[in-house]
């Protein structure tokens, strides 16, 4: 007597299936996790790009001129001769929702941070969110000047940031 040997169709249509399934389930928790990373590195790009900015400021002793643009999703860089050019655009999935402090309170389109060298550091922060909602603050710590990232907790419904 013989024995059928290989898989019938109706067992590898319950595997494709339980495949399809799973992973149906798992991509929103794949897709979660791509986007926090995103975010995590915008807010990582964004902390080199400032302390390159101060580091320039204080080695060349020069003005610079930080620039942050909430339309055009980027941060630049240009010293007052106009020889030093830097500019950081974001990616899409990563919006800057917040820059502070903000000229009565208002957030406008383009925000100006002078950084003077051997001068105090500025109290800048800048908030990134994902498409999701997730938030990361990057600010210039204005003791050290040192640019530091922060997750914010998030607020209740109705109470400030």
């Amino acid at each position: 007597m013989r024995h059928p040997r290989g898989i019938t169709l109706l067992e590898m249509l319950v595997v494709l299936a339980l495949v399809s399934l799973l992973a149906g389930i798992s991509f929103p928790a794949v897709t979660a996790g791509l986007e926090s990373l995103r975010l995590r590195s915008a807010a990582d790009e964004v902390v080199s790009f400032l302390y390159t900015g101060l580091t320039f400021a204080e080695r060349r002793e020069q003005v610079m001129e930080l620039r942050i643009s909430r339309t055009a999703n980027e941060l630049s860089f240009r010293n007052a001769p106009g020889d030093f050019r830097r500019t950081l655009h974001l990616p899409e999935s990563i919006a800057i929702s917040r820059v502070e402090p903000s000229p009565a309170g208002e957030q406008a389109a383009e925000s100006s941070v002078m950084l003077y060298p051997g001068g105090s550091f500025p109290a800048v922060s800048i908030e990134l969110t994902n498409r999701r909602g997730a938030r990361r603050v990057v600010r210039i710590d204005p003791v050290s000047g040192v640019p530091v990232v922060e997750s914010p907790s998030a607020a209740p419904e109705g109470e400030p940031r």
